[in-house]
């Protein structure tokens, strides 16, 4: 099952919940199929590496895992405090996601 994520990579997300709440950091990557996003900086991990080509020694590896959606909300510029997304078609018949709480437009 996909699910229909209204983030975009590129876009400044705030944690809402969890370790990691009240950071920000933009998305690297969306994951529909399993509901996540990858945000810099967020949802670290450490990973033991066996000796191979780019490690010969073995190494232990920081991976930044995804996160869920419900967790992260899209910062409004003006506010700087996160948001819910919503849709709003413009007078040119465009469709453009605006910001819940303000009504604003996404640039």
């Amino acid at each position: 099952m996909t699910y229909k994520i209204r983030l975009k990579k590129g876009d400044l997300v705030m944690v809402r919940a969890g370790k990691y709440k009240g950071k920000t950091g933009k998305i690297i990557a969306t994951h529909p199929s399993a509901n996540k996003v990858t945000v810099e900086g967020i949802n670290i991990a450490k990973k033991h590496v066996k000796p191979n080509n780019a490690h010969p020694q073995g190494a232990i590896v920081e991976l930044t895992k995804p996160i869920w959606v419900s967790k992260v909300g899209i910062v409004e510029t003006t506010t700087k405090k996160p948001s819910k997304i919503g849709y709003k078609v413009d007078k040119d018949g465009n469709k453009v996601r605006i910001f819940k709480s303000s009504g604003k437009e996404i640039k």
